[in-house]
């Protein structure tokens, strides 16, 4: 019996293990090297990481918006700083005061928190208002009442979400709106769904490691037939590893090791990315419940919204990624700027799908370029860099 018990346990084991690489946006890899360190050093490294990591600590002012579906949605404001926000320099860096300041909204990615843009936040702080703001059963937002009875949760609905917390946070006055990966995602279904608010009150868009479609169609650094088996069985596995949820978060932690390889994979793709930025992602995406990532990955292989990116055919948007992303490839992105033959198209060298992480300056300059043609910051306006 109790070997039967064990055995369960550790195919618990293993499966929140494969769970842990969805969650990085793929389905397979292993970091043999971890393999090779003991594994009480490893966690104290963990430990000191944690300790000395300043990464996720930035807050602002903390609001909560109610969804369509009763979930509670959490956001953070950071204002303009007081000495800045004056309408005598307002007039000199704009030359007029706008009727209300420019907003700019972060939305971030699966199994990711708002502080996935740690660096653009502090980057941004004191110079122009923005709102980050956790996805529904992410981060500090409410558990998902659509997905509270094991339904899946749509895109469209994220959409709705997001509409939500512009409505909460920034009423009022021009947006730019920004989304990485199913944040982006998110973003194209806010515009095919309230059109005349991309009309009327967005200055500007950056789609970071995104996709408007086709995402069953990623491989994921696989051979064709591993892909073609995930595809066949995942759905499956996902449902039945979300009714255990409590015995594959533990299977999920006792495999910590390989779980951390497995995200440094699936994130990063330079050889030199600062421990305590890959330990920083593991933190975030290990948070989310193996219930979560369920309701959520049936979602990616039925989004399509290449129609929706017409909503920003007049408007600056930048569309970045990184040139190894093996969760949303570059292919993507330049599918998005395909359509948009105005967007500027980035793809950062040596990066991978956490862009913003893995080469923060990169990102960073390129958004902030994307205010100054949405007239959201002045030309030369300097920005900090951590």
């Amino acid at each position: 019996m109790a070997e039967s018990s064990g055995g369960s346990w550790r195919r618990a084991g293993f499966a929140g293990a494969a769970i842990g690489v969805l969650a990085a946006g793929a389905a397979a890899g292993v970091a043999v090297e971890r393999l090779t360190v003991g594994r009480s050093v490893r966690q104290k490294a963990r430990l000191a990481l944690d300790a000395a990591g300043p990464y996720g600590g930035l807050r602002g002012t903390p609001g909560r918006a109610l969804a369509d579906d009763g979930t509670v949605l959490y956001y953070e404001v950071d204002e303009v700083e007081p000495d800045t926000a004056s309408p005598g320099r307002r007039r000199r860096l704009f030359g007029r005061k706008p009727p209300a300041p420019v907003t700019v909204v972060f939305s971030h990615g699966y199994c990711l928190n708002q502080d996935s843009w740690h660096f653009q936040r502090a980057a941004l702080r004191g110079l122009v208002r923005t709102v980050h703001w956790d996805q529904r059963s992410h981060g500090r937002s409410g558990h998902s009442q659509a997905g509270s009875d094991g339904g899946p949760v749509s895109i469209d609905l994220l959409g709705r979400d997001l509409k939500a917390v512009l409505d909460a946070a920034a009423p009022e006055g021009p947006l730019v709106l920004v989304g990485h990966s199913m944040g982006g995602m998110t973003v194209m279904a806010l515009a095919e769904q309230y059109p005349e608010l991309i009309r009327d009150r967005v200055a500007g868009v950056a789609l970071v490691g995104t996709s408007a479609g086709k995402l069953d169609e990623v491989s994921y650094g696989l051979p064709l037939a591993g892909v073609n088996a995930v595809r066949r069985v995942l759905p499956g596995v996902l449902r039945a590893l979300g009714s255990q949820a409590e015995l594959v978060e533990r299977g999920r932690r006792a495999t910590a090791d390989l779980f951390a390889g497995l995200i440094k994979k699936y994130s990063f793709a330079s050889k030199d990315v600062d421990p305590a930025v890959a330990r920083f992602a593991e933190r975030m995406i290990e948070s989310t419940p193996i219930d979560v990532v369920a309701a959520f990955y049936p979602a990616f292989a039925e989004h399509d919204k290449a129609a929706a990116l017409a909503g920003f055919g007049e408007l600056p948007v930048l569309a970045l990624a990184g040139d190894n992303d093996l969760v949303t490839p570059s292919s993507h992105t330049e599918a998005i700027a395909a359509l948009l033959p105005d967007a500027e198209l980035v793809i950062v060298p040596d990066a991978g799908h956490l862009v913003m992480l893995e080469h923060p300056e990169a990102v960073t300059d390129r958004l902030a370029d994307l205010l100054v043609r949405a007239g959201a910051v002045p030309a030369g306006e300097p920005f900090r860099t951590s």
